[in-house]
C-alpha cells in the first residue's frame, strides 16, 4: 500500500523534527506571553486545528493536564470550557481542573450585537457553565 509508507515516512519526519501539537497547557502559556486578543484568538484557533488533526486516542492527551492560570479570568475560563467541551466529545469527565474556572459574570467574546444573541443560542453547554458565550459555529469554523 502506498499510501501507508508515505505516513510513516511522514510519521518519522515529524518525529525527528520535534513535532508534538499544542496542548491546552501549550496554549496557556502563550496566551499569557501575549495581550493582543487577535492573537489570543489565533492561538486558540489553533490549538483547535491541531487537535482536530490528531488522533481521536491520542486527543484527550491534550486537555487533561491543567494549565496555569493566565491572568485573566475570563481566558482561564475559556480554557477550561475548552477542556470540558472536548472531554464531552470523548465521554469524558470533564477534568477537575476546570471546576473552580466559571466566571462570575458572562464573558461575550463578539462585539456585534447580532454575534452576541448567536452566542447566547448556540454556545455549547461546556461553555454557557463556564460563563464564555461563543458560538458552537464560532468553534466549528475555527
Amino acid at each position: 500500500m502506498p499510501g501507508g509508507n508515505i505516513d510513516v515516512c511522514l510519521g518519522e519526519r515529524e518525529e525527528k523534527m520535534g513535532y508534538r501539537p499544542m496542548a491546552l497547557a501549550d496554549l496557556a502559556a502563550r496566551l499569557e506571553a501575549s495581550s493582543d486578543e487577535r492573537i489570543r484568538w489565533k492561538l486558540v484557533w489553533e490549538f483547535l486545528e491541531e487537535y482536530r488533526w490528531e488522533d481521536p486516542d491520542a486527543q484527550p492527551a491534550l486537555f487533561l493536564e491543567e494549565p496555569e492560570p493566565v491572568g485573566d479570568e475570563r481566558w482561564d475560563a475559556l480554557l477550561a470550557a475548552v477542556a470540558e467541551h472536548l472531554a464531552a466529545k470523548h465521554d469524558l469527565a470533564p477534568p477537575d481542573w476546570t471546576a473552580p474556572r466559571v466566571l462570575r459574570s458572562p464573558w461575550f467574546p463578539a462585539e456585534l450585537a447580532s454575534q452576541r444573541a448567536d452566542a447566547l443560542v448556540w454556545a455549547p453547554a461546556a461553555f454557557r457553565k463556564h460563563g464564555v458565550y461563543l458560538s458552537r459555529k464560532d468553534l466549528e469554523a475555527a
